[in-house]
């Protein structure tokens, strides 16, 4: 058990170090002087729409995804087993999609917004096997 501990505490710091390094990263080199500025955006550009939680459907998607993927495992064992095992992989789908770790840590009760959204079923099993009564509530430092 000892193992998985430093695992998980491993993927948790590396999620949140990637975070932090990507928030610190410079922006775009300036332009050189003298060059011609690119076209506007057009109207045709249009970004993804946001659900439930400040996601896109993408984000909410891999999220379901990933959750019901681990669907057989959590119900395999138990309830303090498995906890973890949500919170790791909270962790390494918002470091992938580039959802802000210290903004999901405030507001916990996203992952519970996202999921009633975008698949209510992997949610209630993923709750009814982890024996939790929602998601915010089993998440430690999101």
């Amino acid at each position: 058990m000892t193992g998985f501990r430093r695992t998980l505490t491993a993927a948790v710091v590396a999620a949140a170090t990637i975070t932090v390094l990507g928030a610190c990263a410079p922006g775009s080199e300036p332009a050189p002087s003298g060059s011609t500025n690119p076209a506007p955006p057009t109207a045709e550009t249009t970004a993804p729409a946001a659900l439930p939680g400040g996601v896109t459907e993408t984000q909410a998607a891999d999220l379901c995804t990933r959750m019901e993927g681990e669907l057989q495992s959590w119900r395999t064992y138990t309830p303090s087993m498995s906890k973890p095992g949500l919170n790791l992989l909270v962790g390494e789908w918002a470091a992938t999609n580039g959802i802000d770790l210290i903004a999901l840590a405030g507001d916990r009760a996203r992952i519970d917004e996202i999921t009633t959204t975008q698949c209510p079923d992997v949610r209630d099993e993923a709750l009814r096997a982890l024996e939790i009564p929602d998601f915010a509530s089993a998440l430690v430092g999101y």
